[in-house]
C-alpha cells in the first residue's frame, strides 16, 4: 500500500528515534501514529483513532492539543520514556509539497529542561557510566545549571553513587547491565571510545588539553564524560553553552552516607515516602531562593569534610546571625528573586520566552542591592561571594528598552517589544493601529455613497475584509462592487480600495509578528554572550541563600556554633534532635548529652524500654554531625565534632519483599554493609542487632558484633539493644560504657523520662508498653504470669505455666473491671 507524503515523512524521521515515542506535529496537535499511537492512548486515556490510507487499510491514530501538550509529556517523562518532539519548520501556507518537519528535542528522565517537566527544588542530574574489571568510569551533568563532573569510582559504589546524586537516567554502553530502578539508555559504544570522548571535550572547551581541568589521564572518567555530552547534544539539539568546565569527581571527598542511613535519618525523604516533610530539609530549609534550596539538598546528601571550608561557613552562617537587621534586609531581596539559575541556561540554549526575559530583569536588577548590603561584612566567605557578584545594570537596561512591560508568554503572538524600540517597528504598528478607524471611516462613506444604512464592514480569517449587504438591499448595490460570498440572508463583496486595505494591513501584522520576533532572536543572542557571568553570579548568591538560612534558624531556634575539628571526640552538650523539636510543644524536647571517642567513650550501649527516647537520641547525634558538616549551626548547648567520614545506620525492622528478603535477613545484609566498609573516622548507629531471631541467637551476634566494632578500625558507635545480657560487655571491653533511658515507675504507670543516664537499665518494660499499646487484659495479665514463671528459671510447658498463677496485686489490670 502506498503512503500519504506525511506517512512517508513520519516513517523516515521515526526511523531515527525508534527507541521514543514521537509527538509529530500536524497543525494545532501533535500526532501518534501506528504502535506510538496505542501505546499512547493507553497510557495518557485519549482517544484511539485511525486515518483511512487506502481501501480497508487503516493507520491508528491518536492526538493531543499542542496548548495542553505539557501536562502529557510530563506523564510520559515521568513514566521513564523518551518523547521526540517533531516540530513544523515553516508555515503550512508556505510548503511547496509537504511542511518541512524534523525533531528539534528529545525529552528523557534526565533531559527534562522544560520548566512544566522540573522540580524546584531538585537538581536534575544525568549520569554515564563504564566498567573496566573492578574500576568504572562515572560522569554526571545537570544542563539546567551547567554543573558537569567525572571520575572513576569502585564498581562496587555505583548504586550508592547514583542514589546519592538522585540521577534521573544513566547512560551506558551496549553490554553493560546495571540492576537499578533507575531509567537506563543504551548508546552505542562508539562514543564510548577514549580517543572519540577526548575529541568530543577538547572541541566542546575549545581547548588542546584537559589539563586544566584536573582530570587529564583519568581515561574512564574522560570516555563517561565525552559520550555524556555527545548524548545532551545530540537530545537537545543544542551546543550547551552553559556546560562550560568540568571538575574530578571523587565520592571521598564529602561526608559518605548511603542509602539505607539517608533512609534511616529522614535527610531529604521522610521514612513514609511523602516527601520532605519531616525531614532534615524541612528543618533546615529556610532559603529563599529555588536555587539556593537546590544548592542545600545537594550539600545535605553530601557534607564536607574539610574542616577549613566548614570553619569558613561557620564564620559566615556566626556573622549573618550577629548582624539581625542586614540579615532581614538580605532576605526581602533574596525573596523577590526566581529562578535566574534556570532561566540564563534557558537564554543561553536559545529557549527563553519574552515573559521569562522580564522575569529575568527583574532578578537580574536586584543583584546590586544584594552586593550592597554586604559589602562590609568581614568573614572570608561572605567577602568571597560578595567578589562574585556580578553586575548587569547593562543587560536590565537593554531588557527594558526592548521588551514590553507585559510580553506574551510565546514567541508567536504579539506585543513583545515595547514601542519606541524600533522606528520601522512603530511605523507598522501604527498602520495596524489606524486600520480599525479606516474601516469605521470607510464603512460610513459607503453607507452614504449607496443609502444602504444596515451595511457593515468586517473581517474573518478564511475570506478576509469584506462588506456585507442584506438580500433586500442588494438592488442598491454599486457596480464597482465585486461579489466575495453568497451567504443565505446576504451577500458579501469587496472593492479595489478594501482589497487595498487589507493586502497593506495583513502585511503590516505579519510584518510586525516577523520583526518583533527578529528583534527578539537578536536581543536574545546578545544577552547570552553573558550567561556565565550571571551562572557563575547566581551560584555565589546560591551559597549566600545558604548561609542566611542556616542564620536564620541558628536565631529562631536557639542553635549554636558547633567546633568542627580534625580530632577523634564527638562531644554534645544538651543536644536536640532537630526535626522532632521543631514538631513538639516548643520548650518540651529533652536535651541530652554524648561524649564518643575512639577510647573508653568508644561504642555507647544503650539499654532501656521502648518508647523510652532510644531511637530518637540515635538520629539526633547523627544529624547533628551532619548539619555540623554542612556548615551549620546545631541545636545544642555546645558541640564538638571530630570530623566524620562515613555515617552508617542500622535502624528498625523491614523487610524487601521485591528481593525476596525476610527481616532477619535485611538486618543482617545492612550490618554486614557496615562491618566491610566502616573506617577509623566512621559514626555507627546500630539499633536492636539481632532482634529478628532467638534470643539466644540474636544475643551472641549482638556481642560479636560489638566485639568487631571495639577491635577492628574502632569506629565512634552507638548501640542500642534490648539485651540486658550484652550490658556486661563492659565489663571485658575497654572502650564500651553502659548507658540507659531513665524510667520512673508510679504504681501500674510507667513515665519516660527521656534522660540518658550512666549504668545499664534494670529491665525492658515491655509488658506495660504493651498495656499502653492497648492489648487486652487477658493477654497483659497473662503476659505477666509466664514472664514471671520464664524469671523464676521455669521450663517452658503450658501444664506448668498454668499452674502457676500470680495474685491479683502482681497484675497490671483487674479484667473484671477492664
Amino acid at each position: 500500500m502506498q503512503l500519504t507524503p506525511l506517512l512517508e515523512q513520519y516513517q523516515r524521521i521515526k526511523s531515527k528515534y525508534k527507541d521514543a515515542l514521537l509527538l509529530f506535529r500536524v497543525g494545532d496537535f501533535y500526532e501518534f501514529y501506528y504502535e506510538d499511537a496505542k501505546f499512547a492512548s493507553s497510557l495518557l486515556g485519549i482517544t484511539l483513532t485511525a486515518k483511512t490510507i487506502g481501501k480497508g487499510v487503516k493507520v491508528p491514530l491518536a492526538g493531543i492539543p499542542i496548548k495542553a501538550s505539557e501536562n502529557y509529556i510530563a506523564k510520559l517523562v515521568k513514566n521513564g520514556l523518551k518523547v521526540a518532539i517533531c516540530e513544523q519548520l515553516e508555515p503550512a501556507e508556505k510548503a511547496k509539497k509537504i511542511v518541512a518537519r524534523d525533531v528539534i528535542e528529545v525529552i528523557t528522565p534526565g533531559t527534562a529542561f522544560r520548566p512544566s517537566l522540573l522540580e524546584e527544588h531538585k537538581p536534575l542530574n544525568l549520569a554515564s557510566y563504564l566498567p573496566d574489571g573492578n574500576r568504572a568510569g562515572i560522569a554526571f551533568c545537570d544542563i539546567t545549571s551547567g554543573d558537569f563532573l567525572c571520575g572513576e569510582i569502585d564498581v562496587n559504589e555505583l548504586t550508592e553513587i547514583l542514589f546519592r546524586k538522585e540521577v534521573r537516567e544513566l547512560v551506558i554502553p551496549e553490554g553493560v547491565n546495571i540492576k537499578t530502578d533507575i531509567p537506563q539508555t543504551i548508546l552505542d559504544g562508539y562514543h564510548f571510545i577514549f580517543e572519540i570522548a577526548y575529541k568530543e571535550l577538547l572541541e566542546h572547551f575549545k581547548l588542546v588539553t584537559l589539563d586544566g581541568f584536573g582530570i587529564e589521564g583519568m581515561k574512564l572518567g574522560i570516555s563517561c564524560a565525552g559520550a555524556l555530552l555527545y548524548y545532551l547534544k545530540e537530545n537537545q539539539k543544542s551546543s550547551l553553552p552553559q556546560i562550560n568546565r568540568i571538575r574530578l569527581f571523587k565520592p571521598s571527598n564529602n561526608l559518605y552516607i548511603d542509602r539505607t542511613t539517608r533512609k534511616n535519618l529522614e535527610i531529604v525523604e521522610n521514612i513514609h515516602n511523602t516527601g520532605e516533610a519531616r525531614t532534615l530539609f524541612w528543618v533546615m530549609d529556610n532559603c529563599l531562593t529555588p536555587f539556593g534550596k537546590r544548592r542545600l539538598r545537594t550539600e545535605l546528601l553530601e557534607p564536607s569534610i574539610d574542616c577549613k571550608e566548614i570553619g569558613m561557613r561557620l564564620d559566615g552562617v556566626e556573622e549573618l546571625k550577629k548582624k539581625e537587621f542586614l540579615r532581614q534586609e538580605l532576605r526581602k531581596l533574596l525573596k523577590s528573586l526566581r529562578d535566574v539559575e534556570r532561566l540564563a541556561t534557558r537564554l543561553m540554549c536559545q529557549r527563553i520566552m519574552p515573559r521569562e526575559m522580564i522575569v529575568l530583569k527583574d532578578s537580574l536588577k536586584i543583584y546590586p542591592d544584594i552586593k550592597a548590603i554586604i559589602e562590609e561584612c568581614e568573614s572570608k566567605i561572605l567577602r568571597e561571594i560578595r567578589d562574585g557578584i556580578d553586575d548587569f545594570q547593562e543587560i536590565v537596561q537593554l531588557i527594558e528598552s526592548a521588551i514590553a512591560p507585559e510580553p506574551p508568554a510565546t514567541l508567536d503572538e504579539p506585543g513583545i517589544i515595547r514601542d519606541g524600540y524600533s522606528k520601522e517597528l512603530d511605523e507598522l504598528k501604527q498602520i495596524a493601529r489606524s486600520g480599525k478607524d479606516w474601516l469605521l471611516k470607510f464603512q460610513d462613506e459607503e453607507r452614504k455613497k449607496t443609502g444602504i444604512n444596515s451595511l457593515k464592514v468586517a473581517y474573518n480569517s478564511v475570506f478576509g475584509y469584506y462588506i456585507e449587504v442584506t438580500k433586500p438591499n442588494l438592488h442598491l448595490v454599486p457596480s464597482y462592487y465585486i461579489r466575495k460570498q453568497t451567504l443565505a440572508n446576504a451577500e458579501r463583496f469587496y472593492t479595489p480600495e478594501l482589497k487595498e486595505f487589507e493586502e497593506k494591513i495583513l502585511n503590516a501584522e505579519e510584518k510586525i509578528k516577523s520583526l518583533e520576533y527578529e528583534i527578539f532572536i537578536r536581543l536574545r543572542d546578545e544577552i547570552a554572550t553573558k550567561g556565565n557571568r550571571i551562572l557563575k553570579t547566581t551560584k555565589a548568591i546560591s551559597w549566600l541563600d545558604i548561609l542566611q538560612s542556616f542564620a536564620e534558624n541558628a536565631s529562631l531556634y536557639n542553635y549554636t556554633r558547633p567546633d568542627v575539628n580534625d580530632g577523634e571526640k564527638i562531644s554534645i552538650i544538651e543536644g536536640r534532635h532537630p526535626v522532632i523539636e521543631r514538631i513538639l510543644e516548643k520548650g518540651s524536647f529533652v536535651p541530652n548529652d554524648t561524649e564518643l571517642d575512639r577510647g573508653k567513650n568508644q561504642i555507647l550501649l544503650i539499654t532501656g524500654p521502648n518508647m523510652a527516647g532510644k531511637s530518637t537520641y540515635l538520629r539526633q547525634v547523627a544529624l547533628i554531625v551532619i548539619m555540623a558538616q554542612v556548615g551549620s549551626f546545631v541545636p545544642a548547648k555546645e558541640a564538638k565534632i571530630g570530623i566524620v567520614d562515613k555515617i552508617f545506620t542500622r535502624i528498625g525492622a523491614s523487610d524487601d519483599i521485591s528481593r525476596g528478603v525476610s527481616t532477619f535477613l535485611a538486618e543482617m545484609m545492612e550490618t554486614a554493609n557496615i562491618l566491610n566498609n566502616v573506617s577509623e573516622r566512621s559514626l555507627v548507629i546500630l539499633d536492636e542487632v539481632g532482634r529478628g531471631t532467638s534470643t539466644y541467637d540474636g544475643l551472641a551476634l549482638a556481642w560479636a558484633v560489638v566485639e568487631e566494632l571495639h577491635n577492628n578500625k574502632k569506629p565512634r558507635s552507638l548501640f542500642a539493644t534490648h539485651f540486658h545480657e550484652l550490658t556486661k560487655i563492659e565489663d571485658f571491653l575497654p572502650g564500651v560504657k553502659n548507658y540507659n533511658f531513665l524510667v520512673k515507675e508510679w504504681g501500674e504507670e510507667i513515665i519516660f523520662l527521656r534522660k540518658l543516664n550512666p549504668g545499664p537499665s534494670d529491665q525492658s518494660y515491655g509488658i506495660q508498653v504493651a498495656r499502653l499499646a492497648g492489648l487486652p487484659a487477658s493477654v497483659i495479665n497473662r503476659a505477666k504470669e509466664v514472664l514471671y514463671g520464664f524469671e523464676e528459671g521455669e521450663v517452658f510447658s503450658v501444664r506448668k505455666l498454668k499452674k502457676k498463677r500470680l495474685s491479683q496485686s502482681d497484675l497490671f489490670i483487674d479484667e473484671t473491671q477492664s
